[in-house]
């Protein structure tokens, strides 16, 4: 793959010189050409390198052109499947040989694939409706290659920030990829989140079925749904519906549960059309946060209402945004950069989550701090995801067209309680 590419660059290097140019490198590598190959090949390994390239090509709106989004949206969407033998030999190896007299039917043709496993549905004898989440071959024994060879593709690429400790951020992925490989470690997930959103008809997840699972095949109930995307046909009081709820939920999982899903991949979230309830799925990327990170991020979203521009800046240096060694000029930029997103969600009644502007604010400042040298200092684990979560959530919002009172959702949960007989605690108990 890496060998493709750089061909493809030599000639287009070539080709561009004789016309009398000079592109730098990101244009020679981020062509159309190039960007299809790393895609196609990903998507045939499957496993951590195809995870990391999710992550890599979440849908960033008006960040990447429309050809590159097209592309890159395989990796988001699927994976090669596994041969009918290979499937077997799986199975055969979790389950033992005579594992299909437990079933009255099994579709050997899986109905969703993704990076590390594809899922089947099948029908059990005793008359439970499943939907089984089967793990590649070897894809645990990969994920320590996989995510080195992807670390040096990105070096190669060239794209990173001159002093950029890219490390750190790649023994996070080794690490949490084996977490996810672990679908025993998943299905513990899926029934804590079950329990906890039991009484909210908001949602639907799935049941877990663990004398089905194992490390390496994840049992669970079958929910008819469709993709998240297809919401955007209906009207607008529907979408904000659903909007509201997925935005309602991501704070609850931060400030009530301090347990969330940090992986906002579209194909994470289904809907039912019927009650417009939100599907829930793939829980292999839960996260449980300390309590300190919540309550930074709580006075970041009270500060950020206020207008508060002193602590914010506090704020910025004691998550990790920004350090002592960041440059002054790239301190304020940052803190630039948090103050537009809150002055956007301070003075409107409805946030108007389909409107460009943020998001080109964000995109203009941002590339004007990348190219002025700034270098992102490395931010703790749990922000990182936490922001990627967030990130994820707007651009979930963004396509749904959806117009919400973003602040007044956001005021409920980092509001602080009154207090009751004369005092309050740290968490707004009365004492």
């Amino acid at each position: 793959m890496t060998s493709s590419v750089a061909g493809n660059m030599a000639v287009t290097r070539f080709l561009e010189a004789a016309r009398g140019n000079r592109p730098g490198l990101k244009d020679l590598l981020l062509t159309p050409a190039n960007i299809q190959r790393i895609a196609d090949d990903l998507a045939r390994m499957r496993g951590a390198a195809m995870k990391v390239g999710q992550l890599l090509s979440m849908d960033t709106g008006d960040v990447l052109p429309p050809e590159l989004n097209q592309i890159m949206a395989r990796l988001r969407a699927d994976a090669d499947y596994m041969p009918p033998k290979q499937l077997k030999v799986v199975l055969n190896k979790n389950w033992g040989n005579t594992w299909l007299q437990k079933f009255e039917r099994f579709d050997v043709r899986p109905f969703a694939a993704a990076s590390i496993g594809q899922v089947h549905r099948a029908k059990t004898r005793d008359g439970r409706d499943m939907a089984i989440k089967v793990q590649y071959l070897g894809v645990a024994r990969s994920i320590d290659s996989d995510v080195a060879n992807m670390a040096a593709l990105i070096k190669l690429s060239g794209l990173l920030p001159k002093g950029f400790e890219l490390s750190p951020y790649m023994e996070e992925a080794r690490r949490q990829l084996h977490e996810e490989a672990d679908y025993e470690r998943e299905g513990e997930c899926l029934r804590d989140f079950r329990q906890l959103l039991q009484d909210d008809d908001a949602f639907v997840v799935p049941e877990f079925y663990d004398d089905f699972t194992t490390k390496h095949v994840l049992a669970m109930s079958y929910v008819g749904s469709q993709p998240i995307e297809d919401a955007v046909k209906l009207d607008q009081a529907r979408r904000n519906r659903i909007a509201g709820n997925l935005v309602t939920l991501m704070l609850r999982e931060l400030f009530d549960f301090r347990f969330m899903q940090t992986d906002p991949n579209f194909a994470n979230y289904r809907f039912d059309p019927q009650t417009d309830r939100l599907v829930l799925l793939d829980f292999g990327a839960t996260r449980r946060f300390r309590e300190n990170i919540v309550d930074q991020y709580r006075r970041l979203f009270q500060k950020g209402l206020a207008g508060d521009r002193d602590e914010l800046k506090n704020l910025a240096h004691e998550i990790g945004f920004v350090t002592p060694e960041t440059a002054p000029h790239h301190q304020q930029a940052v803190l630039e950069m948090i103050e537009t997103v809150f002055a956007a969600v301070r003075t409107h009644a409805a946030f108007d989550f389909e409107s460009t502007a943020l998001m080109q604010k964000m995109n203009t400042a941002g590339s004007a701090l990348a190219a002025d040298g700034f270098v992102p200092p490395p931010v703790p684990m749990d922000v990182l995801c936490l922001q990627r979560k967030l990130g994820g959530t707007f651009l979930l919002a963004n396509r749904l067209k959806a117009q919400l009172p973003i602040r007044e959702i956001l005021e409920r949960f980092v509001t602080p309680k009154p207090m009751r007989n004369g005092g309050n605690t740290a968490d707004g108990e009365g004492i």
